[in-house]
């Protein structure tokens, strides 16, 4: 057995990870890098089962059945693809853990954004990129475990598939113009990719964007009303690829971050975007840079809700957010 120094936690490396991959994420970057990663984690000398999703919350199942399994099977789970993968799998260990600590969990980032892996770990600077799919590797087979923070949402008019739970996120979540983005991305062509499909995803939205009235409660605060163009709530600190949405946001320190845009014009928007790219918008005077534990969004109009690039709701009229402190075990 092998002991993990950050987090005292006992890894048993006889007994298998549950590798799940998402052969679509990356629009296809899973699928072709398979073999290399499949061969490389058998190289680095990885006990492993390896099982690929064929639909929509099957990682979100098998997660789940991994961390059930009565007889302690699997030491971990693997996520390989992208920030939606990762999504699935935490809602299956945190499931199957009734919100307490979860089941070792591996991240290899081969999706669009990636945007926790960028966090991972917690120290790794503003404007970094993801470490690649061989660091990963590398960090799996060492077996060390840390303690990250996860996120409890609960809204009305969750998606029916997704049952009547809470559900849970890692990265972050937000309201109008980058929910509205997320929609546009699955119209993009499937040739373009990583940035690329995020920036053309950005200015189909450009087109036409919503301003949301809504009104917003920070931990046991009075509500404030609010409009807004864009509302975002984080555990991490990056949103689609590169956007530094809330740059001094720590996964670990039990905090929700907030970032919430007055209404905004185009011109506005077109000159924030450089700024966010680098981390530098905190100070601007259209933004608020806001903290706490629990958050609370309600709004007359349906809204619709991003999370972690994902849709679970589509029409929500009220959201509640509450940050569960270092419940997410990761390989790290």
């Amino acid at each position: 057995m092998q002991l993990s120094p950050l987090c005292g936690v006992l890894v048993c490396m006889s007994s298998p990870l549950l590798v799940i991959y998402n052969p679509v994420a990356g629009r296809g970057r899973v699928r072709d890098a398979w073999p290399q990663v499949e061969q490389a984690l058998r190289q680095a000398g990885v006990a492993f089962e390896a099982v690929a999703t064929r639909a929509p919350l099957d990682a979100t199942q098998l997660a789940r059945q991994a961390a059930g399994s009565s007889n302690g099977r699997y030491q971990g789970v693997v996520a390989i693809g992208g920030d939606g993968t990762l999504h699935e799998a935490l809602n299956g260990l945190l499931q199957a853990s009734g919100e307490q600590p979860t089941l070792p969990l591996g991240i290899i980032p081969l999706g669009n954004g990636d945007d926790f892996a960028k966090v991972v770990p917690p120290e790794a600077p503003v404007g970094g990129k993801p470490f690649d799919w061989r660091t990963a590797v590398q960090i799996i087979a060492a077996g060390r475990t840390r303690l990250f923070d996860a996120v409890r949402m609960q809204g009305d008019h969750l998606r029916p598939d997704l049952g009547s739970g809470p559900h849970y996120l890692a990265n972050g979540m937000d309201v109008g113009f980058g929910a509205l983005a997320t929609l546009n991305f699955l119209t993009i062509p499937r040739f373009l990719k990583g940035m690329t499909a995020y920036t053309a995803a950005i200015l189909k939205t450009m087109i036409a964007y919503p301003t949301l009235r809504i009104r917003i409660q920070l931990d046991d605060q009075p509500f404030f009303e609010q409009t807004t163009t864009m509302t975002a709530v984080t555990n991490g600190r990056c949103f689609a690829n590169g956007f530094w949405v809330c740059p001094q946001a720590q996964a670990d320190d039990g905090l929700l971050d907030l970032m919430v845009a007055d209404a905004v014009s185009r011109l506005t928007i077109l000159n924030l975007i450089p700024k966010i790219t680098k981390g530098t918008h905190t100070a601007e005077p259209v933004l608020k840079m806001l903290r706490a534990r629990r958050v609370v969004i309600e709004s007359d109009a349906p809204l619709v809700v991003e999370a972690d690039g994902e849709l679970p709701y589509l029409e929500t009229h009220r959201l509640e957010l509450t940050v569960l402190p270092r419940v997410m075990r990761l390989y790290a």
